[in-house]
């Protein structure tokens, strides 16, 4: 019987030690992984802070640097870190997953309604202490204050994409 005991008990420790064995290396591939997603997000606002004061223009062709709309500057931008998205801010906002306002890290895109409009009508690119890059209207490319009053009441959602 107590050489019973001690076979089960050597069993236990051994099933143990495999156990926090394997949940070690799921932690540390989960922090692996969220450290090559927030290197990513740090290189999306490294390069959208290159076109700081790019002109806007509605409707500006993909691919060009001479001026953007909203959503060609953020399709140029994630586009250079190998990320593929739609042309509009409609599209765009239906790639990735679904994102909390509460929730939202650097590299994050951000959709807003624009007017008294109630649909996706323009995206910016969250980066972190409650500021976007975006560029929409007079100065072009800029921050902006995520909780600024016209920001805040037009905010619809955000996706998470890299």
């Amino acid at each position: 019987m107590k050489k019973n005991n001690t076979i089960i008990r050597k069993l236990v420790a051994v099933s143990l030690a495999t156990m926090i064995g394997f949940t070690s290396l799921a932690i540390g591939q989960a922090s692996t992984a969220e450290a090559a997603t927030a290197s990513q997000a740090n290189k999306i606002v490294s390069i959208g802070d290159n076109y700081l004061g790019v002109p806007y223009r509605f409707g500006a062709k993909s691919g060009i640097t001479s001026a953007f709309d909203c959503s060609s500057f953020t399709q140029y931008v994630y586009k250079k870190v190998g990320i593929y998205l739609p042309r509009t801010s409609k599209q765009q906002s239906k790639v990735g997953s679904y994102v909390s306002r509460s929730n939202l890290k650097k590299g994050d895109l951000v959709f807003f309604s624009v007017g008294s409009g109630k649909g996706v009508a323009h995206v910016a690119i969250y980066v972190g202490n409650n500021k976007i890059l975006h560029t929409y209207g007079e100065g072009g490319v800029k921050f902006s204050q995520l909780n600024s009053k016209h920001w805040s009441s037009h905010y619809i959602t955000a996706r998470r994409v890299s």
